[in-house]
């Protein structure tokens, strides 16, 4: 009986958080959050999809979720490959198969890190996040939120540190360059990048204008 308590309180605060942020706040992430907290520097600038270049669109699709706009939150089929390469290889299954609209519900719902329990939260809040907000306003929140740099929260505080342009103006390379940093934006950088982040941003020019993104209009 606790145990279904506390799912349906968990339930019940997911559904006032998204209804909270799909009318009135601007969301934030975790991360995000606790910088501001702690009174360290953060840079961000909520701006609507219009106003986000479709080159970054399409170039996140290609680089972090390929079908983003075929499936419900979670890619079930990539989901059971990397259960299957645990059963079979033993390999760490708490990452990987990790859709734009998960990776937007741990960035604002939940914890970083590496996690079974987090992850077994973030596959049934994806598809509750998928069906509320849909696929405009989930890469919408996802661009806002996403860490580019220590403090660098969203596409438009992205585009003007590096580039000193707004998030509307990016072209091809620059967008390409600024998701080659999210796997690993402490370390990487889009305006000086090493050889792997320079092969990863060709590999993704390549795939970016391939990439459905018509979900997102």
């Amino acid at each position: 009986m606790a145990f279904i308590k506390t799912i349906l309180l968990l339930l019940m605060s997911l559904w006032g958080a998204l209804f909270l942020y799909n009318s009135f706040l601007p969301p934030i992430s975790t991360l995000m959050a606790a910088r501001v907290l702690t009174l360290r520097h953060v840079e961000r600038s909520y701006v609507p999809i219009k106003r986000i270049s479709p080159h970054l669109v399409r170039a996140v699709i290609a680089a972090e979720d390929g079908k983003f706009c075929d499936h419900h939150g979670v890619d079930w089929k990539a989901l059971h490959g990397v259960v299957a390469k645990v059963v079979d290889d033993d390999a760490d299954a708490s990452h990987g198969a990790s859709t734009i609209t998960m990776q937007t519900v741990k960035n604002i719902f939940l914890w970083m890190g590496h996690s079974y329990v987090r992850k077994g939260i973030e596959i049934p809040m994806a598809l509750v996040v998928d069906a509320f907000w849909g696929k405009r306003r989930v890469m919408e929140n996802y661009l806002n939120v996403a860490e580019f740099g220590r403090g660098i929260f969203g596409a438009e505080a992205a585009a003007r540190h590096y580039f000193g342009k707004s998030a509307a103006s990016l072209n091809a390379r620059e967008a390409a360059q600024l998701t080659a940093i999210l796997p690993n934006p402490i370390k990487r950088s889009a305006t000086r990048p090493s050889a792997y982040v320079s092969r990863y941003t060709a590999r993704i020019m390549a795939r970016a204008p391939s990439a459905d993104s018509a979900c997102t209009r």
